[in-house]
């Protein structure tokens, strides 16, 4: 039990604000994006708390007006890696020995400063950096970010709680001690919480971080180290570095000091990771931990009993939100033949409101995804699916770049059930739905369960709760995070911690105990207070006769 120990305060999830018209919310995220807008920002890497320039500025510019200049970034090198690495390493022994009521008060504090003056910057960061809409923008960058460090703090406790029996004449206890080494934090663009709560989850524990954001989150990524300059964070805990992933992958794990990953991203890059570990594994000082969450071809999968239009409605907000660019996006569906038509009916008319365009305007219900290679990836599926024989694209099929990466919101119906968009991970606005025989229930779920290498997030929507249950156990391998009557989306810190397993990742479930495990090195101490004096057993003594 650490020294001092005592109740924190109770983790709560933030509640999310509206951003309806008239709400004061609104119109402050509307004078924040303007603000951010009208000027161009420079944005360094901060190593060792200090600001670190280089000769090559990349311009940033947001997804959705790809003219506009948001401002530049500095990119750095090899050099910058190993000097974030000595930072950290510099920093680790004072914030290891920092009691742990000051680590989490910094994230604490973290966490109500991105509930207050920091929730129009980091959403408008976000909207504009990412082309999030406010609701997306808010539920993310400002919401989860808060639960992650909350939560955090309330998991950090909860494993110093964990403490072993002590027979008579002798104590034992745990001490959780951080890892020996340094953490590194790989993070994405598609969420601004997880790029803020990868390093900080290692560094409540003690941990000292190197932090290499995506390359299209680089101004959010800005605003949270800002944010934890101002909660109290020492300079070198966590240093974040703008370099290419090649660059920091050929410093990071040729260290002996390297001690961890925390990892969000793609499953050939992960799996790339992992490799490159192994084949260095005699370097390390110890072996590292590897933690990550990979990608998905999540999937809904409803029967004749099915609430249809609560079935409709998952898919357009499951497929569609933040234009499919998240790991746990609805990107395939089973629909039975029997309700087919009603259900594609419910869809279509779902679609024939939305409205695409710039996040500024908060009535766009999807904006651009997030990059040209992502853009060109998916038109290239959609293009291909309106030639192939064996699909139809039912609604949507339009993407055009020329003012921003729009892809607009596209439904596939396949004829059968491997083909490519139903097996294929595409990470955007693209849902493809196979029609099966209502008489072949079971045999669909086999397909469904063989169709992808991913298990991360699934739906079943039904009405019938034996075919409930059925399911629900059918596949239970198939998805690390299940739905029933659901979308399969909007996983909360605290209520369903997330993650898969497979192709999927590691499934050690961000924002929970089991995340937070990873992070820790644990000793165990016991302590005899009555010694023996002499070495003989009990059975060693002479009968009494």
């Amino acid at each position: 039990m650490p020294k001092g120990f005592f109740n924190v305060p109770v983790a709560k999830n933030e509640p999310v604000k509206s951003y309806a018209p008239g709400s004061p919310e609104r119109a402050s995220l509307k004078a924040k994006l303007a603000e951010l807008r009208s000027k161009e920002v420079e944005l360094p890497m901060i190593i060792g708390g200090k600001e670190v320039t280089t000769d090559r500025r990349i311009r940033i510019a947001p997804p959705h007006e790809i003219k506009h200049t948001l401002g530049h970034y500095y990119q750095g090198d090899e050099s910058h890696v190993q000097m974030a690495i000595d930072s950290a390493l510099d920093a680790r022994e004072q914030w290891a020995a920092m009691g742990w009521q000051h680590r989490a008060s910094i994230f604490l504090k973290a966490a109500d400063l991105l509930a207050g003056p920091y929730r129009d910057k980091i959403n408008a960061a976000t909207m504009l950096g990412q082309s999030k809409n406010a609701f997306q923008a808010e539920i993310d960058a400002a919401c989860e970010m808060a639960d992650f460090f909350r939560f955090g703090v309330k998991c950090m406790t909860d494993i110093y709680k964990m403490q072993p029996e002590s027979a008579p004449g002798i104590w034992n206890y745990n001490e959780f001690r951080p890892l020996e080494g340094f953490v590194f934090a790989l993070t994405p663009f598609n969420f601004t919480s997880i790029a803020g709560n990868l390093p900080a989850a290692p560094a409540m524990m003690g941990n000292v971080a190197v932090w290499k954001p995506s390359k299209t989150a680089v101004y959010s990524a800005a605003v949270i180290m800002e944010l934890f300059k101002e909660a109290g964070l020492p300079d070198g805990v966590i240093n974040l570095v703008y370099v290419s992933g090649p660059t920091a992958a050929k410093v990071v794990f040729e260290h002996p000091e390297f001690a961890g990953i925390h990892f969000t991203g793609s499953t050939g890059v992960f799996q790339g990771i992992w490799k490159t570990i192994g084949e260095n594994i005699y370097k390390y000082k110890s072996y590292p931990r590897i933690v990550g969450e990979t990608g998905g071809k999540d999937f809904i999968f409803a029967d004749n009993t099915v609430d249809r239009q609560a079935l409709a409605i998952a898919m357009v907000r499951g497929a569609f939100e933040y234009q499919g660019q998240k790991c746990s996006a609805a990107s395939r569906c089973y629909v039975p033949k029997s309700i087919w038509a009603d259900v594609k009916k419910r869809v279509g008319k779902a679609l024939s409101s939305v409205k695409m365009g710039p996040p500024e305007d908060f009535t766009n219900f999807v904006n651009a995804v997030i990059d040209e290679a992502s853009f060109d990836k998916l038109a290239g599926f959609i293009d291909r699916a309106k030639e192939d024989a064996d699909a139809e694209v039912i609604f949507g099929g339009n993407h055009d770049k020329s003012v921003g990466y729009f892809i607009e919101p596209t439904v596939i119906q396949a004829k059968k059930p491997d083909y490519a968009t139903m097996v294929e991970e595409l990470f955007g606005p693209v849902l493809t739905v196979y029609v099966y025989e209502d008489n072949k229930l079971d045999e669909t779920l086999t397909i469904l369960d063989n169709t992808s290498i991913y298990a991360l997030t699934g739906a079943v929507m039904s009405q019938d709760r034996y075919n409930i249950e059925k399911i629900t156990k059918r596949l239970e391998n198939s998805a690390g995070n299940f739905y029933i009557n659901d979308k399969p989306t909007g996983a909360v810190v605290g209520q369903q911690p997330f993650g898969g397993a497979r192709g999927s990742g590691t499934d050690d479930k961000a924002g929970s105990v089991f995340n937070f495990l990873r992070w820790t090195s644990i000793r165990t101490i016991k302590e005899n207070f009555v010694p023996p004096h002499d070495y003989m057993y009990p059975n060693f003594l002479p009968d009494n006769e």
